[in-house]
């Protein structure tokens, strides 16, 4: 076994746009467990959206992200030494460990994992947390209903995409929205969605609001927001009477200091009643059991369609993170960390 290993801490807060002298690469000594420990070598790591917020110094749902340490991640990798007897070497476990190539700990949150019929990169996507969150938001959140129209902003994405084929499963019309023709026509043709509205291709908020029509004439029953800004105020123009609305993310104000555009239309919540709803799934753990294990069930006998879109080594993690937040992803992002 290696000697050293290499992390990524985080070295400043972004005022603005994320940069790659944000981050710094660090080399150490492989840790070596102690009694009741394991050492896992991580196999991918999971980059998303939330990390962002973690990069402020600021009030929110967690902790920042101290200066100086690993960034925070979700983890899938093997055991390699165990002194646990929870654990054994061998073992495909998800945890969070972070931007790191290897991690040691007493085992807590580490998650064991069968691989037989779901790929162990699924685990942090599709059939892991960003899945877990795309489950909670339409079915506890929207909870919709056979025959109802589903819009879910950021279709393509490891989030999106998972909602958007519940819904169908549900009996549910499902329309997504994303960036670009090649984006779009992935959503319908493999993913099964019955529309995407391709936002980048309409030059003027009054083309998009059009197009999405045009993809939702009977109005829109749930909404499931990753977005923010122009997207969700062109959605929040079409909800029929009691909507639900599932806030998950903002990105398209995560870079920007006063954050994402605000709801132009406040009076919509008295004549729509629609209801909108953040959550945060982290908040749901004692749900996740049930979900994962659907979530899972539904890969393993090819109902849920998913794409990873794949950075090379750690030291490839800050510029696939940026290009993340600017949309370059398709499918779930990973670093492939072996």
């Amino acid at each position: 076994m290696t000697e050293t290993y290499r992390r990524i801490v985080l070295a400043g807060r972004p005022d603005g746009a994320v940069q790659p002298e944000h981050f710094r690469i660090e080399t150490g000594d492989v840790p070596r467990p102690e009694e009741g420990q394991v050492l896992v070598r991580n196999h991918f790591l999971s980059l998303d959206p939330y990390m962002r917020g973690r990069m402020n110094d600021s009030k929110s749902y967690a902790a920042p992200q101290p200066l100086g340490e690993t960034m925070i991640g979700a983890t899938v990798g093997a055991v390699v030494e165990s002194r646990s007897p929870k654990f054994a070497a061998g073992d495909i476990v998800v945890g969070m460990y972070g931007w790191s190539e290897y991690g040691c700990s007493d085992g807590a949150g580490l998650m064991k994992v069968d691989t037989s019929h779901v790929a162990e990169s699924a685990y942090l996507g599709v059939a892991g947390m960003p899945g877990m969150t795309g489950w909670y938001g339409l079915n506890k959140v929207i909870e919709p209903k056979a025959g109802e129209t589903i819009v879910v902003s950021a279709a393509s994405g490891a989030v999106g995409g998972v909602v958007g084929q519940l819904a169908k499963i549900a009996g549910c019309r499902a329309v997504g929205i994303a960036g670009g023709p090649e984006k779009c026509a992935y959503v319908v043709d493999q993913l099964g969605f019955d529309a995407c509205v391709d936002y980048k291709a309409a030059p003027d908020r009054e083309t998009l609001a059009r197009r999405l029509k045009d993809a939702t004439p009977d109005g829109v029953d749930g909404y499931f927001e990753n977005v923010g800004g122009v997207v969700m105020n062109t959605v929040l123009a079409r909800l029929n009477p009691f909507a639900r609305v599932a806030v998950c993310g903002l990105i398209s104000g995560y870079d920007d200091a006063g954050g994402a555009a605000p709801i132009e239309r406040p009076g919509q919540f008295l004549v729509s009643r629609f209801k909108m709803q953040g959550f945060i799934v982290s908040d749901h753990l004692p749900l996740w059991p049930q979900g994962l294990k659907e979530l899972a069930t539904h890969v393993a006998t090819g109902r849920l369609k998913y794409r990873e879109t794949i950075a090379r080594g750690i030291a490839a993690a800050p510029e696939a993170f940026i290009g993340l937040l600017k949309g370059r992803n398709f499918g779930k992002q990973l670093v492939d960390l072996s």
